[in-house]
């Protein structure tokens, strides 16, 4: 076990995540008198919202997945471990992270937690073998090669039943992941691929959209909800609303519709989007701390202040906390861990954690892209959608990308792909279809075998 040591008496900020929160909070902390450790279990800053246009081929991982030591390279208060956060002491004040078996305990006087969220697949795990989410890069890259992989199986497919389940895809949940992810397919399969098969034809691609619930971008309201519906169903995507998946094979999907039937859909490529859960680290921190609660997600109900009850330094930010009318999107994310450092800060100098103003967060609005030239918007009251809505949308991301050079890539890459038909990061590979598969079975007969071991010595 690996003891990080303290070498001065200055105070110590440790910070769980690189994801937004952990990043903007690392930076918040640059010219005050304290010492930053930034724990992640990723070598990279991860733009999530761009993901989906990594899976279709669109950018490349580099454009929006900095590695995070090079980020933050020039804040000398700051120092990065890789890692993956098992244990929170809230007592001891220590963290250990685990990397490849190799446990590392680091103390701290100050904590912001900003470890995200995974995929949720509300009880029904299994379902994860099949449809993979979109939450890393691994996920990304997988999803694109089961994309494309089926268009290639298709080509060589003899049985006409057989080419339709290959080309048929299926996206679970009509957030903006699931809407944006369907567009880019039907996209993908109408200009980019148009005219590069022989035995088919990729115009014929089956795109569904499915969802539980009665509309397309539920948190945007009906009006944008049915715009975006309008200019999806326009590409030739099949929205199926009030359609609960119960059932997930190789082969396809099984639905159940609102009456209580159920239906079978028929395509090898699935991919969830349907809801998020926190960080398990949610639930230590409120088993560690009186009276602080997780919600149905996982997410700890922080103070006003985001901090836990009796915890004054331990901040809960990003997808991880719950506060009311803050939607889990990068800029509460920003904004808490922005705040989270400033309370820290002002803790250094005496003020009083009692007396500290809550934290307040400025809605700047919401947006989702449907295709190349067609968004929607929600900045205050004012809702719209189309070319103009696109273009602000492009302009935020870009934006809230790290570095110059990094702009300008995506900038290129977008000025190329949607003006043209072709995208530059078309490659897949067999290895990352079924490389994650092939890594949880290992992980679970690693599992297995210490338990044996263990029983043994109990013996």
């Amino acid at each position: 076990m690996t003891v990080q040591p303290v070498e001065n008496a200055r105070h110590h900020v440790v910070v769980i995540g690189s994801g937004f929160g952990g990043l903007y909070g690392t930076r918040a902390l640059k010219n005050a008198d304290v010492d930053v450790t930034l724990i992640a279990k990723t070598t990279h800053h991860l733009f999530q919202p761009l993901l989906y246009q990594v899976a279709t081929g669109i950018l490349s991982v580099g454009d929006i997945a900095p590695t995070t030591r090079l980020v933050l390279r020039d804040q000398k208060n700051a120092q990065v471990l890789m890692g993956d956060v098992e244990t929170i002491d809230l007592e001891a004040k220590t963290v250990t992270s685990v990397l490849l078996g190799r446990p590392t305990v680091t103390h701290f006087d100050s904590l912001i937690v900003a470890a995200g969220a995974q995929q949720s697949y509300f009880g029904n795990d299994q379902f994860a073998t099949y449809a993979p989410g979109m939450k890393t890069i691994d996920d990304a890259l997988e999803i694109r090669a089961r994309i494309l992989g089926a268009f290639e199986q298709a080509e060589l497919a003899t049985d006409r039943e057989e080419r339709d389940r290959l080309m048929t895809f299926v996206v679970v949940g009509a957030g903006p992941t699931g809407v944006e992810l369907a567009g880019q397919i039907a996209e993908l399969a109408d200009r980019t691929l148009d005219g590069s098969f022989r035995n088919i034809d990729p115009k014929d691609a089956r795109v569904i959209l499915l969802d539980a619930a009665p509309a397309v971008l539920p948190p945007m309201g009906p009006k944008l909800g049915a715009k975006a519906a309008h200019r999806l169903e326009k590409l030739g995507v099949e929205i199926q609303l009030n359609a609960m998946v119960t059932g997930v094979d190789q082969d396809g999907l099984t639905v159940k519709e609102k009456d209580g039937t159920e239906r079978r859909i028929e395509a090898q490529c699935k991919v969830w989007s349907a809801g998020v859960q926190a960080s398990p680290l949610g639930k230590q921190l409120a088993e560690q701390s009186d009276g602080t609660q997780t919600d149905r997600a996982g997410r700890v109900i922080v103070e006003p202040d985001l901090s836990i009850k009796g915890h004054p330094n331990i901040f809960v930010v990003g997808d991880m906390m719950s506060v009311p009318n803050v939607p889990g999107m990068a800029q509460g994310a920003i904004q808490g861990a922005q705040y989270a450092a400033k309370q820290i800060k002002n803790s250094l100098v005496g003020k009083d954690p009692a007396q500290r103003e809550p934290f307040k967060y400025f809605d700047k609005g919401s947006m989702a892209t449907v295709s190349r030239f067609s968004a929607v918007a929600q900045v205050g009251k004012l809702e719209f959608g189309g070319f103009i809505a696109w273009l602000m949308w492009l302009g935020l991301h870009l934006m809230f990308l790290v570095g110059y050079r990094r702009r300008l890539q995506t900038a290129l890459s977008w000025f190329f792909t949607f003006l043209g038909r072709n995208r530059a990061q078309m490659a897949s590979t067999e290895q990352q279809v079924f490389g994650r598969l092939a890594l949880e079975k290992l992980q679970e007969q690693q599992r297995e075998k210490k338990l044996a071991e263990s029983e043994q010595k109990a013996g």
